[in-house]
């Protein structure tokens, strides 16, 4: 409580003063107000100061001068905070060049969980009898098929023989096996989770099911347990990989149950961990043990023993992706629009059986906001109409993520100046080729934190002359009318492969509205009225804008054939004069290549170790290019090899394996 506050220093004028400033209407008391809001400014200032001495309480931007009066060497600016690193520079030095130590300058330095190898202790060799290593095995134990699984990963542990290659070479070439080589292996995919989520119901028997709600086989991930202590080096249990069937079969308890990787209910309550084995369901129709629940964590895939109403069963899982994008169950509160007067009105969690229920009781006069207050599954068709001026915002709760599939177009009708946004929800499809459908005087379309399912959802955009905006989320096809202004950000639209129209007009043929996109990955062609502007964005199907006098195109990569406005700094880099051959093979070589670009795998659309520099580092900012740019993850890998340049011990030489 601040020692100024306005009523104490008042009190503390004499009587007389006060008297005399009530019979003037309190000019001196509106006086004492502001001196005492300065001086609790300066108060709290003072308090910060003392604060900003401690590494764990100064404002981040004192970190580096902190930094700076202990000789922590400068790194490139990230969205990972310097905090800890600074906080544990002292026992890095201590410790400097211990697997443990360098294991956690990677976590610090990346924000990534790793392992650190010590290569040379798995290397074969002839042991001495007064010094053997009984844990260095030559030939593993053929019995032990954990040990088996594990091979040329990070948790191996049988020995080999040595190799010559720099373990610092580029991916794909470099070496390992060999004395002075440490390797750090590096998880990049978050495990996200998903709490009371309705699995998919395979077919109707009621007793298969996906965990993921499309129906899509996707492997399921360990929920990180923190590390024991500064000493620890990270085991399985300690980083988001996906889930071993080996490891689930005998460890269930270390996956299974409260506050860990999985859990499942129906409306007898949560399955029990003795319910629960550990299959392989490539085969649904495999024999399984009476009366057990059998999980596969490497599809994702659940068999009951008998016949489950399918809006009974709930799970809870973590699943892989590299960023918190698209619809997903994690902090959305600060992108809610909040408006003066707006109804609210909730679905599910105590609220409304369905969204049309809540959309019923709004009644279509002024502005409202659905609100799904859960992560189940909403098979509703929509079709609602916006009076001029309102505003419909259909959107999960923070840190839900429900389902909503379409079984027909979900249409909305705006007056004009009406707006119509999406935030936090799946959208799929009960067949391909639904739609998401904005029609009429529509004014704004916003779409938040959204997944309309690839392949199966188009956002279609009919309206006289839309604002629509797109961020952070994963799209099908947009089709928008040629009068529209579109702005993307951080998205990715994928119209399935580079060939087919990404982003058009309606009917998929004439040019789209005009067009801001940045940092996103676009799987398919673009043909767009005006290109206004592109950045740090990859365009895998030919982009074509109609009108190129005006516009920019900066730090993307466009292939060949595209027409666009001027390009700066874009791959591929061909030089003038080149002839149309060594065009072709310039722009082979810097060809974006990626993990994976089927949506639903865990490595969607990132973009993999090998390829081309000029894209993982051609951002702007020396970032990759493409959704993921905001990541920063080649400058995170430079700040770690820097580091490592610093706390290795003499004679050694580090080399970086991302796992993920």
């Amino acid at each position: 409580m601040s020692n100024y506050s306005a009523e104490r220093l008042y009190q503390l004028l004499p009587a007389v003063y006060r008297e005399r400033d009530a019979a003037q209407g309190f000019p001196l008391r509106d006086l004492v107000e502001i001196v005492a809001r300065e001086a609790g400014a300066v108060e709290r200032d003072v308090a910060q100061l003392y604060e900003d001495w401690f590494i764990e309480t100064c404002q981040p931007w004192v970190v580096p001068y902190v930094g700076d009066l202990i000789g922590v060497r400068g790194t490139h600016p990230t969205r990972v905070s310097g905090r800890a690193e600074v906080a544990h520079t002292l026992g890095y030095r201590r410790r400097k060049g211990t697997a443990a130590m360098l294991e956690q300058l990677a976590r610090d330095s990346t924000g990534w969980p790793a392992r650190v190898v010590e290569f040379f202790e798995l290397l074969e060799a002839t042991q001495y009898a007064n010094h053997v290593r009984l844990h260095s095995h030559r030939t593993p134990d053929l019995r032990q098929v954990t040990a088996l699984e594990h091979l040329s990963g990070p948790f191996e542990t049988a020995a080999r023989t040595a190799e010559v290659r720099r373990i610092a070479a580029s991916p794909g070439r470099s070496g390992r096996y060999n004395i002075p080589n440490v390797g750090l292996f590096l998880w990049c995919l978050l495990a996200l989770p998903l709490d009371r989520v309705m699995p998919f119901a395979v077919d109707g028997t009621g007793t298969r099911f996906t965990f993921n709600s499309l129906g899509m086989d996707a492997p399921l991930f360990h929920h990180p347990e923190t590390e024991t202590g500064p000493a620890h080096v990270a085991e399985e249990a300690n980083v988001p990989a996906a889930i071993r069937r080996r490891g689930f079969h005998e460890d269930p308890g270390g996956e299974y149950g409260p506050g860990l990787s999985l859990r499942v209910w129906t409306d007898a309550g949560e399955v029990p961990l003795a319910d629960v084995v550990a299959a392989d369901l490539a085969d649904w129709n495999r024999p399984l043990p009476p009366g057990k629940v059998a999980i596969d964590p490497v599809l994702g895939r659940l068999v009951y023993p008998a016949p489950q109403d399918p809006a009974e069963v709930r799970v809870s899982y973590h699943h892989g992706f590299s960023d918190e994008l698209g619809g997903g169950a994690y902090k959305r509160e600060a992108s809610f629009t909040r408006i003066a007067g707006e109804r609210v009105f909730s679905v599910g969690g105590g609220g409304e059986a369905t969204i049309n229920d809540a959309l019923d009781l709004w009644g279509g006069a002024g502005s409202v906001v659905i609100e799904i207050r859960d992560s189940r599954t909403y098979a509703e068709a929509i079709d609602r109409a916006v009076p001029a001026g309102a505003r419909l915002e259909i959107r999960a709760a923070d840190r839900q993520r429900p389902t909503l599939r379409l079984t027909s177009e979900l249409k909305v009708t705006g007056g004009e100046g009406s707006g119509f946004e999406v935030n936090g929800l799946l959208i799929s499809g009960s067949i391909s080729g639904q739609a998401v459908r904005v029609l009429g005087e529509m004014q704004r379309v916003h779409l938040r934190h959204c997944t309309l399912e690839p392949g199966s959802v188009e956002l279609i955009v009919e309206a006289a002359e839309p604002e629509v905006t797109i961020e952070r989320s994963i799209l099908g096809p947009l089709r928008i009318t040629e009068n529209a202004e579109v702005e993307i950000a951080d998205s990715i639209l994928d119209a399935g492969e580079p060939e087919a129209a990404a982003y058009a007009a309606p009917g998929g043929v004439e040019e789209g509205g005009a067009l801001r996109i940045a940092r996103s990955t676009v799987i398919g062609t673009v043909h767009t009225r005006q290109l206004t502007l592109a950045e740090n964005s990859i365009f895998l199907g030919i982009a074509t804008a109609e009108r190129r006098q005006e516009g920019c195109v900066r730090f993307c990569h466009v292939p060949l054939g595209s027409r666009v406005p001027r390009r700066f700094h874009c791959q591929p880099a061909i030089p003038d004069g080149a002839s149309a051959a060594q065009a072709r093979r310039i722009a082979a070589r810097s060809a974006p290549r990626f993990t994976s670009l089927r949506y639903g795998d865990p490595g969607y659309c990132q973009l993999a170790v090998t390829a081309p520099e000029g894209i993982r580092r051609g951002a702007d900012d020396g970032s990759e290019m493409g959704v993921f740019a905001s990541l920063q993850q080649p400058q995170r890998e430079q700040n770690l090899r820097i580091r490592l340049e610093e706390y290795l011990r003499m004679g050694l030489e580090a080399g970086l394996f991302f796992v993920t």
